[in-house]
């Protein structure tokens, strides 16, 4: 709901800035990109920014990545930029190349983020993996952390990301420090899930990293699940159902 209230957004700001982008058009030669960045920072008075433009595989068609996680996509002239997935038609049906970026940039940016920044909990045979944004406040998150003991017989490996739904303002944000900065993160973390009140411990924690991570992957709501593969999938799943996701039952 989120990306598509942006989206919405975006396109709306774009037609609305019309003609100051049809004025910027007319200074002169720009290259794809400027033009592109000059429209869309005027159109969203520089709340948006352009992170990345590669070409796709239809030809004279560019995507668009946008600070939000979001993508458009432009013709070669930066004239027209439209939303909504891309897809390519295959002798099986379907592919959603957008969703394929989604799940690239999703992995990229989870792979920068060093193991003692998480909470992780393992199987002894690990046979898949989960990147979990979390909130220790959130119902869900609760009860996915309660099929842990289910998960790890399934050999799923559980990767913590803090997302305090609401950032520093969350009520959960001081918690969540609280469980990072713990001698023993997994047993303050099963323990703030429970509704235990925790000491208040602060240090230096990747917890808002970990938040604006989140943002620009589109998460707006926990739990949100990471597969290896880069999906990202809203909400709370069983145990059994995300076994049989991960293809281990």
């Amino acid at each position: 709901m989120k990306s598509t209230n942006n989206l919405v957004r975006i396109i709306a700001a774009l037609l609305f800035g019309s003609l100051l982008f049809a004025q910027a058009s007319a200074q002169g030669d720009q290259s794809l990109r400027g033009k592109l960045e000059q429209a869309i920072e005027i159109a969203s008075q520089n709340t948006l920014q352009i992170v990345s433009l590669n070409q796709t595989a239809l030809p004279n068609i560019f995507e668009v990545e946008l600070n939000t996680g979001e993508i458009l996509y432009s013709d070669i002239s930066g004239d027209y930029l439209f939303a909504g997935d891309m897809y390519a038609t295959t002798p099986t049906g379907l592919m959603n190349l957008s969703a394929s970026t989604r799940q690239k940039r999703a992995l990229d940016k989870i792979a920068l983020i060093p193991e003692e920044e998480m909470i992780i909990f393992s199987p002894e045979e690990v046979k898949a993996t989960i990147t979990v944004f979390t909130d220790v406040d959130c119902t869900y998150c609760r009860a996915l952390h309660g099929d842990l003991e289910d998960l790890m017989a399934y050999g799923i490996e559980v990767r913590y990301l803090a997302y305090p739904r609401g950032g520093e303002a969350a009520a959960s944000y001081g918690k969540m420090i609280s469980v990072w900065c713990s001698d023993d993160r997994k047993e303050s973390l099963s323990l703030a899930k429970g509704g235990e009140d925790l000491p208040p411990v602060t240090c230096e924690t990747p917890i808002l990293e970990h938040y604006q991570l989140g943002n620009e992957l589109g998460i707006s709501g926990t739990p949100a699940l990471v597969f290896s593969d880069g999906r990202v999938i809203p909400g709370y799943l069983d145990s059994e159902r995300l076994a049989s996701m991960l293809s281990l039952n």
